[in-house]
C-alpha cells in the first residue's frame, strides 16, 4: 500500500492521499479536514476551475458524478496541482466558462 506523503523531502502526495480526500468529500464527511486534507482539496480548486466556489458537499456531489476515466484523470491533475504548488484561482474572470464539464454546469 503506498504511504499518504510519497518522498519526504519533495512533500509530494500521493495518489491515494488524493482518492481518500475524494472520498471523504464524496460521503459527506463533515468533520474536521487534516491540514493535507485541506491542502488537497485547495488543489482540486485550482485542478478544476467548475468547483472553484463550491461548498465541500457540492464538491462531492461533482465528484460523485465523474465517470472513472475522468475521477483518474483529475486525480492526476491535482497531483500535478501539488507537486507545482500553483497558486489558487481566487479572480472568477480567469475562469473558462465555456469547458465541458462531467455536469455541464457553469461556475456560481
Amino acid at each position: 500500500m503506498k504511504r499518504a506523503i510519497t518522498g519526504p523531502a519533495a512533500g509530494q502526495v500521493s495518489e491515494m492521499a488524493i482518492v481518500d480526500t475524494f472520498t471523504k468529500l464524496i460521503f459527506g464527511e463533515e468533520n474536521q479536514y487534516s491540514n493535507s486534507e485541506l491542502l488537497i482539496i485547495r488543489a482540486f480548486r485550482n485542478a478544476d476551475h467548475n468547483v472553484v466556489f463550491d461548498s465541500h458537499r457540492d464538491m462531492g456531489a461533482y465528484l460523485r458524478a465523474l465517470g472513472v476515466g475522468e475521477m483518474i484523470k483529475l486525480v492526476s491533475k491535482v497531483q500535478g496541482q501539488l507537486a507545482h504548488e500553483a497558486p489558487v484561482v481566487t479572480d472568477p474572470a480567469v475562469i473558462p466558462v465555456s469547458r465541458p464539464t462531467a455536469l455541464n454546469r457553469r461556475v456560481h
